[in-house]
């Protein structure tokens, strides 16, 4: 299975969490090594719509609000940088409608497409 085009990707969840240097679970320096930077989220934003479109999302577990998509692959950044990525996807139970929820670094020679 694919993300379908129109899954949504919360806006909060990179301005507020991926982008943002934390003192646990901090994705921001390794989203920097690509060139995603907070003052410029659109760029993940954009990034993430191609990855999602492009690499096979397999089912990874299920919760009372849905079923987890993980799909692995490349992000590429504003400057051509490629980051091994794993991405996780929550396909609600109620409508069917597929989110983005997080990412985390992958490493090269895990799955992906």
């Amino acid at each position: 299975m694919r993300v379908p085009d129109d899954a949504l990707i919360p806006w909060d969840e990179l301005v507020r969490y991926l982008l943002v240097p934390r003192p646990r679970n901090d994705n921001s320096v390794f989203l920097a090594q690509a060139r995603f930077l907070p003052g410029n989220p659109g760029d993940l934003f954009q990034a993430l719509r191609p990855l999602a479109a492009t690499c096979e999302a397999a089912p990874d577990g299920e919760n009372e609000y849905g079923g987890f998509l993980r799909a692995e692959g490349e992000l590429v950044g504003p400057g051509g940088d490629a980051l091994r990525v794993v991405t996780v996807w929550l396909q609600w139970h109620p409508d069917g409608s597929v989110h983005f929820v997080t990412l985390r670094p992958g490493r090269w020679g895990e799955g992906g497409h």
